[in-house]
């Protein structure tokens, strides 16, 4: 069974179609994790590319789906290195809010085909005024081991609607999520379209 989640909430949310039509598309998940997400993708005809930095998520993604097309890189390393164009690319909890987006959107931009969509989600900001980057602990694999520091990018919904028009997305849009009964936590969709 395969599934496709913008959330952190198991079935919970929008699918996959806010990426367009999917069968034949070229897809990209920049951040694909275990690769749930990617594998919904291809089981539904896309032609996916996921990558991710952890080559923990890689291994766990490539063992449970050998079939699919998983690189271990930084998103910016991947975009940077090749010429193919997408439909769409997608972010979720990913490398969208884990990379500077001045330097992730315009390497976006350019592999996305004309009326390609980029699409991410991740937790809306949690303190009002904290905006921009913000240390991010990360837990490690090995038990008892040190935590992790990462940057991630926190914006509001006018923020990131303005840092996607600036980089030459159009039809932008930006709304939360509201969380499931008896959760407290929504989240944050992002969405935007290279003009044609």
């Amino acid at each position: 069974m395969t599934w496709f989640n913008w959330t952190q909430w198991p079935d919970h949310g929008p699918d996959e179609t806010i990426l367009g039509d999917i069968p034949g598309a070229r897809v990209l998940d920049l951040g694909c994790g275990s690769g749930g997400n990617l594998a919904h993708l291809v089981a539904l005809g896309a032609e996916a590319v996921g990558v991710d930095i952890s080559p923990v998520q890689v291994a766990k993604a490539r063992e449970r789906w050998p079939h699919l097309d998983v690189r271990q890189q930084t998103a910016e390393e991947f975009l940077a290195a090749g010429e193919d164009e997408f439909t769409a690319v997608c972010s979720v909890f990913g490398a969208a809010w884990f990379t500077d987006p001045a330097e992730l959107l315009p390497l976006v931009h350019a592999r996305l085909a004309p009326g390609g969509v980029y699409a991410f989600s991740h937790t809306p900001p949690a303190l009002a005024g904290c905006y921009g980057p913000q240390a991010s602990q990360v837990q490690p694999p090995e038990k008892g081991a040190e935590p992790l520091y990462v940057k991630r990018w926190d914006y509001e919904r006018g923020r990131w609607t303005e840092i996607l028009q600036r980089a030459g997305f159009t039809d932008v849009t930006a709304e939360v999520l509201a969380p499931p009964a008896g959760k407290r936590t929504g989240t944050l969709l992002v969405r935007g379209v290279r003009a044609g």
